[in-house]
């Protein structure tokens, strides 16, 4: 739990269920349950590491889901319709200009949660940097890419409930982002030791095998193209296979 809670993940977490969750007639219970979510982790966070400082991701995480509460509840029926269809994509826009924002001032997002974990004499120096920057474009381009999916859904498929477009697509990019952040850490420390480290396949290792389950979840909820599981059980048996091999 300790080390969950200095993760940038923690600040993230409301974000990715919010927009996970929202869809027609869903847009009060996503915002209850992400707001309800970013006040809960502040709380523990704050509980667990007595004396932390405020994290830029965790005052945007209150303030964005309390106007979305009070908006849901002064909207008209029309304004809420296109919340609950359009919220979604809005809430990834959101998040991706914080990441790509917070790199052109110089101060991406995941450094203050990566400060938290390291020796200050480490803070300044050149792969420190470099290794926030490049986890912090990487959540930033899984956000941009969630959000292009769920528009996509919605604006040109008219489905905001899409398999493809409101769950798989947006669930991949972050699984990709999540691994990325653990995994990219490592191959930084293991170069200034002088060492390998973890190569490509331990990155792609988790994501191989996460076609898995998708393909099962294309079987059971998309029988139209049924053949399109099976090929993603397929390939993902394979490829997690060839990666461990």
């Amino acid at each position: 739990m300790s080390r969950f809670l200095e993760s940038p993940v923690v600040g993230m977490a409301p974000w990715i269920v919010f927009s996970l969750l929202v869809g027609p007639g869903r847009f009060e219970i996503a915002v209850g349950i992400a707001l309800g979510a970013s006040l809960v982790l502040i709380g523990l966070g704050r509980w667990v590491h007595r004396g932390t400082s405020w994290k830029l991701l965790e005052l945007a995480d209150v303030v964005f889901f309390a106007a979305m509460a009070v908006v849901g509840v002064l909207a008209d029926a029309g304004t809420l319709r296109w919340l609950e269809t359009y919220a979604g994509e809005v809430s990834n826009l959101a998040l991706t200009v914080i990441a790509f924002g917070s790199m052109a001032v110089r101060m991406p997002f995941t450094l203050q949660y990566a400060r938290e974990q390291t020796d200050p004499a480490l803070w300044h120096t050149r792969a420190f940097l470099r290794t926030n920057y490049a986890i912090t474009g990487a959540w930033g381009l899984a956000f941009l890419v969630a959000a292009l999916a769920g528009g996509f859904g919605d604006l040109v498929l008219h489905d905001p409930d899409n398999l493809w477009t409101g769950w798989i697509i947006q669930i991949l990019a972050i699984v990709a982002a999540l691994r990325f952040t653990a995994w990219y850490p490592e191959v930084v420390r293991a170069r200034a030791r002088g060492e390998a480290g973890p190569g490509w396949a331990s990155l792609l290792l988790p994501l191989a095998g996460l076609l898995v389950p998708l393909g099962i979840a294309v079987l059971v909820f998309d029988g139209g193209v049924w053949w399109l599981g099976v090929a993603l059980i397929a390939a993902g048996a394979l490829l997690t296979k060839a990666l461990r091999g």
